[in-house]
């Protein structure tokens, strides 16, 4: 029988500690070691910081590991831990699914101690980091092939207050959107875990496209801001400007009817831009059908009144493949 998932160093001392989490070894790889930094002040807020669930989306990891640079002198009480590359062999192929077994691990929750590597990834986070926070802020961005807007999200919880309470903590990121996100139920993601176990879950969307200087030095900014509101540090929250402008509203959104989709096989051509407006109508993208080259470009229009907040950033498409999704502000 394999050892059980455990940490190379005790949470509770106080003062900064780093060491790994270990994933123990399966069938198909040997151990893992997930790297982990505490910063342990004492009484206060238990927060854990994640990064690297999908190995494509390396804004996460960067702002996670740069915490590091300035968080042990500023943080005044409690206890951080952070975990800024929770899928190794996703992010050193810079793949969203784990390259050996094939799977996403923001799906898998909460894991299996007898499953693929995947899954025992998740039962280690499960099991052994995941029971002592009160909050988490998971670190995500939309990939190499969309343009998305930095934004703070949470999805739809039945449990009135801990809406309340999810939703206040991710409007104090203070990026451009914050975004009630309705997705198809799965009992698989992370935040679905923590939620049920009545903690609080932002999942931070740094963007898309490319990582840049400018980009990475707003979404550090958007999570100084959590931390302040947490009062695990002191200082006063800023409003980062994003494309010229420093703008901040909650919007929410419905999978069903916010998710545009390709109507064929072809190279989309975005026709706007995220946080663009759009009414009913108005051209979204382009749709260039290359299986025939006397097809007409297909147009790809909004259907109603609302904002862009993610678009491709320019692909070959299937049918029926996402191209952009749209929200409205909330109560509207």
């Amino acid at each position: 029988m394999s050892e059980a998932p455990h940490l190379t160093f005790d949470l509770e001392k106080p003062g900064m500690s780093n060491g790994h989490l270990v994933v123990p070894e399966g069938a198909d790889c040997e151990a893992l070691s997930l790297p982990v930094v505490s910063l342990n002040k004492g009484e206060g807020p238990r927060l854990l910081i994640t990064a690297g669930c999908h190995g494509d989306e390396l804004e996460g990891p960067i702002v996670a590991r740069r915490l590091l640079e300035w968080l042990p002198e500023a943080q005044v009480c409690g206890r951080v831990v952070i975990a800024p590359m929770l899928n190794p062999p996703a992010v050193k192929a810079c793949s969203r699914n784990t390259p050996i077994d094939g799977l996403n691990l923001n799906r898998v929750f909460p894991g299996r101690s007898d499953g693929s590597v995947t899954e025992r990834i998740a039962d280690a986070v499960a099991r052994v980091l995941l029971p002592w926070t009160d909050t988490v802020f998971d670190l995500h961005s939309f990939g190499l092939n969309w343009d998305f807007s930095p934004s703070s999200t949470t999805h739809p919880i039945a449990d009135p207050v801990l809406m309340a309470k999810t939703l206040q903590m991710a409007e104090a990121f203070k990026l451009p959107m914050t975004l009630v996100w309705e997705h198809p139920g799965s009992p698989g993601m992370f935040d679905t875990l923590a939620q049920n176990q009545g903690k609080v879950f932002v999942c931070a969307e740094f963007g898309g496209g490319t990582v840049s200087f400018d980009a990475i030095a707003l979404y550090e900014a958007g999570l100084r801001n959590a931390l302040i509101a947490l009062g695990l540090v002191e200082g006063k929250p800023e409003y980062p400007t994003f494309r010229q402008q420093k703008v901040t509203q909650t919007f929410e959104t419905r999978r069903s009817s916010d998710e545009l989709k390709s109507p064929a096989r072809g190279i989309f051509e975005p026709r706007c831009s995220v946080l663009d407006q759009v009414k009913h109508g108005d051209i979204i993208g382009a749709l260039y059908p290359m299986d025939s080259l006397t097809a007409d470009v297909i147009a790809i229009r909004a259907l109603g009144t609302s904002i862009v907040y993610a678009i491709r950033s320019g692909a070959y498409v299937e049918m029926n493949e996402a191209v952009a999704l749209v929200a409205r502000p909330v109560n509207q």
